[in-house]
């Protein structure tokens, strides 16, 4: 996993929201793909952190997540 990434650090990113996410909120992550990198955020807090991870970083973890 790389460090956390700021607003500004990254360029505009395309975010999607899982499709098991409901319309009334909770506790959501959203997902940004670029080459290389796989970023990760908060729905509740657009302008916070982010995470960015090589793609097979995030690919073990959906695969870990699958799993529960």
């Amino acid at each position: 996993m790389n460090d956390a990434d700021t607003t500004a650090s990254a360029p505009e990113l395309a975010w999607r929201k899982s499709s098991y996410s409901g319309a009334e909120g909770g506790q959501c992550v959203e997902v940004a793909v670029r080459p290389g990198t796989v970023y990760v955020r908060d729905s509740k807090d657009m302008t916070g952190p982010r995470l960015s991870l090589a793609p097979e970083g995030w690919a073990t973890f959906v695969e870990f997540t699958a799993q529960k």
